[in-house]
C-alpha cells in the first residue's frame, strides 16, 4: 500500500480540483491510501467519490497563499496543509507528499522539515518536457536554483539519472545544456561541468552525452537534459506556452470560414494526436530531489485531471524506490564529487 500525503489547500483552485483529482486517483490504484491534509470543515464529510477506507483527513489549520513570501510560509505559519502534508513523510506516515502551492514555499519547507541528502548541497525540481519522439525529456534544475556551480550541475545529472532509472530506463542518458554541443563553448562553470560529468560517465557513474542545445529538449536528443534553475524554468515556461498556443490554434481553426472548418475537420484527428502529445499537463509533477523524503509539486494552475498525473507520478517514484535509488547513486558517485569540491575551494594564503 503506497500512502500520499496530499495538500489538498495548495494552488490556485484548492478543492476544487484536488479533491476530484484524489477520487480519480484513487479509483485507478487500488493498492493506494491518500492522506489529505486541510482545513476539517472543507473536507469532512469526504466528498462521494472517494474512498473512506483508503482515505484519513489530517487537519491543518492554516493555508499557504500563492503570493505568501517564503519567509511568511515557514516562519508563520507553522500548522499549513503544506507543511503538515510534507510533515506526514517525514514521521513515515506516508511515502510521499504532493502540493500545488507556493514553489519557493514548497522547496524552503520541505528543505527545513525534511533536510538533504548528505552528498547533495542543493535540492533541485526535475520535471518532463514532451518530445517529438512521443516520450520525454527529464529537465532538471527547473527553478529551484538560479545560480549553480559545476558541482550542483553533477549532482543533478546523477539525482536525474536514479529518476529517469526509477522510471524504468537502465542507462539513461544525461546532456548538459549549452549554446553548442562542442566541448569549447560554454562559460567556465558549463566546461568545468561538462569535464565532471564525462569524468562521471568514465567511472561508470553517468552515462553521459555531451553537450545539447534547447532544440534538443523536444528532440529527445537525450533522456536527460542538466541545467541550472533561471534556464530550466524559461525552458519549462516556454515549453507550456507551445502547448497552449497549438490548443488555441486548433480552436481558432474551426471557428473560421466554412473552408477552413473543412480543413481543420479532415486534419482533426492529427491535429488532436499532436495537441495530446505536447498537453504539457500529462506531464504534470515535478520531483523535488535530494531531500531525505518524496515530495512533489504541481503546477500551481493545474486542473483536476493534470493533478491527478501529478498524483500517478509522486505513486510511481514511490512505489519503485526513488529515494534509495537517489541515495544509491550519490554514493556511487561520491569520491567524484568529493573531489571536485576539494578542487573548487580556494587555495589558503601562504
Amino acid at each position: 500500500m503506497i500512502t500520499i500525503a496530499v495538500d489538498c489547500m495548495g494552488g490556485d483552485h484548492g478543492l476544487a480540483v484536488t479533491l476530484p483529482a484524489c477520487a480519480a486517483f484513487q479509483a485507478a490504484h487500488p493498492d493506494a491510501r491518500l492522506i489529505l491534509v486541510g482545513q476539517s470543515e472543507a473536507l469532512l464529510p469526504l466528498p462521494a467519490g472517494l474512498d473512506p477506507a483508503r482515505c484519513a483527513v489530517v487537519p491543518a489549520s492554516e493555508v499557504v497563499a500563492m503570493d505568501d513570501p517564503v519567509e511568511v510560509a515557514l516562519r508563520r505559519k507553522k500548522d499549513s496543509s503544506m507543511r503538515v502534508a510534507i510533515t506526514q513523510v517525514k514521521e513515515g506516515a506516508a511515502q510521499v507528499a504532493v502540493s500545488a502551492g507556493n514553489t519557493g514555499a514548497l522547496m524552503a519547507i520541505a528543505r527545513y522539515v525534511l533536510k538533504t541528502l548528505e552528498g547533495i548541497d542543493r535540492p533541485a525540481i526535475a520535471s518532463q518536457m514532451p518530445n517529438v519522439k512521443g516520450q520525454a525529456t527529464t529537465v532538471l534544475d527547473l527553478g529551484a536554483n538560479v545560480d549553480c556551480t559545476a558541482e550542483h550541475l553533477l549532482q543533478f545529472a546523477v539525482m536525474g539519472s536514479a529518476l529517469v532509472a526509477a522510471g524504468g530506463k537502465k542507462a539513461p542518458t544525461v546532456g548538459l545544456l549549452n549554446i553548442g554541443e562542442e566541448v569549447i563553448k560554454g562559460n567556465d562553470v558549463i566546461k568545468q561541468a561538462g569535464q565532471l560529468l564525462r569524468q562521471a560517465a568514465e567511472r561508470g557513474d553517468l552515462n553521459f552525452h555531451g553537450n545539447v542545445e534547447g532544440n534538443d529538449l523536444f528532440k529527445g536528443t537525450t533522456d536527460i537534459v542538466v541545467c541550472d534553475g533561471f534556464v530550466g524554468n524559461v525552458a519549462l515556461k516556454a515549453s507550456e506556452g507551445l502547448a497552449s498556443m497549438i490548443g488555441g490554434f486548433i480552436r481558432e481553426e474551426f471557428s473560421r470560414s466554412w473552408y477552413t472548418r473543412f480543413a481543420a475537420l479532415v486534419s482533426s484527428p492529427v491535429l488532436t494526436s499532436f495537441k495530446h502529445r505536447v498537453d504539457h499537463r500529462r506531464y504534470n509533477g515535478a520531483a523535488l530531489l535530494g531531500l531525505r523524503g518524496l515530495v512533489f509539486k504541481s503546477h500551481g494552475s493545474a486542473d483536476a485531471y493534470a493533478f491527478e498525473q501529478a498524483l500517478v507520478r509522486a505513486y510511481d517514484a514511490a512505489r519503485n524506490q526513488l529515494l534509495e535509488r537517489v541515495r544509491a547513486r550519490i554514493a556511487r558517485a561520491a569520491p567524484l564529487m568529493s573531489t571536485a569540491e576539494a578542487d573548487a575551494v580556494p587555495a589558503p594564503n601562504s
